[in-house]
């Protein structure tokens, strides 16, 4: 099952959760270009001591949790995860000096759990969001502070890309992370929002999520089993930037309600699992394809209808993209083009 890793309570000192590691660091510009490894290797002492300048703790003032962050620029802009500070009227940062700032929210968005921060600040030890898909095998680090273990530094690979993971909403609900980065590096409780960096230094993610073993009762618990995923590179960056132009980010929408078929009543209809259309709202783009209440999704773009498909492709198409919905309505396929609005 997957879970959050959890922002934690504070009480003091942070008890449980994610706390910045304090050792000071270079510009990340620099230590770039000072450690990026030949091939085979990897000075995982010199990039954990590099990254952690730019690794800060988010407290969650209001609610009594806290998180991690990434600085991304030296003038003090910092991306974490929505469910770290999801709720919480007032923020403060943690920096890496020891420094502790507050922090205004320039936006966030829990489709895709990431959240940008801005604090007053000068000449900050950042890191750069990697512009390149790390390969499978890859070593990687994950900083922060899991279970309050402040400078925590995990290495482990890239054990799978382009992984759709569901994940909670802060509040309630679900949505699908798509694309997320797998890893084997141990994320516990309370690492939320920190990096996942190469060997180069750069992000390839935001840790977010873990997946642990149910107990007995079938309630997820407990810490790492080397399953842990992070928003990828790609989704940060995009996401980020529409966070600081416009305070919020854009995502596509069909325009429709549906549920999933069970896969014994999908069967019969010769397809391993389909969608039910529930509703579609009058004006929206799946009513202007055609598409009915009470149709079955049988096939997207390809591939099975079922939750994590459709999720995917709203994670990760882009508004005015298209997409073929296969329907089967009375007995009788058809397949209509879907052209993607943007979502209310």
């Amino acid at each position: 099952m997957a879970t959050n890793a959890p922002r934690s309570p504070v009480a003091g000192l942070v008890a449980i959760g994610l706390a910045a590691g304090l050792v000071a660091g270079g510009a990340a510009g620099f230590f770039v270009a000072r450690v990026t490894p030949v091939a085979g290797s990897c000075n995982t002492a010199a990039v954990a001591a590099d990254a952690a300048g730019a690794v800060v703790t988010v407290f969650a003032e209001s609610t009594g949790g806290s998180g991690s962050g990434a600085v991304l620029t030296p003038t003090g802009r910092i991306v974490t995860n929505d469910h770290v500070i999801a709720g919480s009227a007032r923020l403060s940062v943690l920096l890496a000096t020891g420094e502790r700032k507050p922090a205004t929210l320039v936006g966030t968005d829990p489709k895709t759990d990431v959240a940008v921060l801005q604090v007053e600040a000068s000449d900050l030890a950042t890191l750069a969001i990697g512009d390149t898909i790390p390969r499978v095998g890859e070593q990687v680090l994950a900083l922060g502070a899991p279970l309050g273990l402040s400078g925590t530094v995990t290495t482990g690979i890239v054990s799978a890309l382009h992984r759709d993971v569901l994940a909670p909403v802060a509040g309630g609900g679900t949505t699908v992370l798509a694309g997320t980065v797998q890893t084997d590096a141990s994320i516990n409780p309370g690492n939320s929002g920190g990096p996942l960096v190469d060997c180069a230094g750069r992000v390839v993610g935001i840790n977010t999520v873990i997946s642990t073993v149910p107990d007995a009762s079938g309630v997820a618990g407990g810490g790492s089993v080397g399953l842990g995923f992070a928003v990828p590179a790609s989704t940060v960056r995009r996401v980020t930037d529409q966070l600081v132009a416009d305070g919020r980010a854009t995502h596509p929408w069909l325009g429709l309600s549906y549920a999933p078929v069970p896969p014994a009543a999908a069967r019969p209809l010769g397809v391993p699992s389909a969608l039910f259309v529930q509703s579609v709202l009058a004006g929206g783009p799946s009513a202007a394809a055609g598409v009915r209440a009470g149709d079955l999704v049988v096939g997207i773009n390809g591939s099975a209808a079922d939750s994590f498909t459709i999720g995917r492709l709203l994670a990760t198409a882009a508004v005015g993209d298209r997409a073929e919905l296969d329907l089967l309505r009375e007995g009788s396929r058809s397949t209509v083009t879907v052209t993607l609005a943007e979502a209310p």
